[in-house]
């Protein structure tokens, strides 16, 4: 199976670009799904099941691939699911409702090998602490439009915005593919190549993660 491109059932070029460390060919292939959350969905289960759900839809096309991974990603207000902003407008709400505040960043993971019936799930929590940015930075961000295919409206690693300060947690999983995560579920299947991909991770993102040790050996951070 290693021999058979990986499937990456997304276009986001931040997950493109982060499982490339993994120095696997793969093929790009989103899927297209119904986003809606159902009524009192928890965001962790919303994720799972949105990523889950991705790789179902991808497997059912390509029954013989060797391993089709997907995720997603959203933003949470304690219980409030914060998804893409539907304009500019709604970009500016979600930065002034964040700002200066804690919030939650969910993404799950989800894995499957179509042939021999395996599904890996992981779920990633990281707790964000956004600065007190001005209404004028929010405004300047939202004009690039940068925050219209991202949910709660932000790039953690927008270098002109910047919007988060003192993060501690998963920088990789915050831009939507947290990348010790997979390394872990790619090992229990068997599939994880020989490399480092925490070392590879954060000289990619230029960040020191302070967690990396820990998820790897299995511990559930969040």
């Amino acid at each position: 199976m290693m021999d058979q491109p990986w499937i990456l059932a997304s276009n986001s070029p931040r997950r493109r670009a982060l499982l490339g460390l993994f120095q696997q060919p793969f093929l790009v292939v989103p899927a297209d799904i119904d986003e809606t959350e159902y009524t009192g969905e928890a965001p962790g289960d919303y994720v799972s099941r949105l990523a889950t759900t991705k790789a179902q839809v991808v497997g059912l096309q390509f029954p013989n691939a060797g391993l089709i991974i997907a995720a997603d990603t959203t933003v949470a207000d304690g219980n409030e699911i914060l998804g893409k902003p539907v304009d500019q407008a709604d970009a500016s709400r979600m930065l002034q409702q964040l700002r200066g505040r804690n919030h939650q960043v969910y993404t799950a993971i989800a894995l499957i090998v179509p042939e021999k019936g395996i599904l890996a799930q992981e779920l990633c929590l990281s707790r964000v602490p956004m600065r007190n940015y001005s209404n004028e930075e929010i405004e300047t961000y939202v004009q690039t439009d940068d925050p219209m295919d991202k949910a709660g409206a932000y790039a953690i690693q927008h270098r002109g915005f910047h919007p988060v300060e003192d993060f501690q947690g998963c920088f990789a999983s915050v831009m939507g593919f947290p990348a010790c995560h997979l390394a872990r579920s790619l090992k229990k299947i068997g599939l994880m190549p020989d490399l480092k991909i925490d070392s590879a991770c954060q000289q990619y993102l230029d960040y020191d993660c302070h967690i990396a040790e820990l998820v790897l050996t299995g511990v559930n951070i969040g």
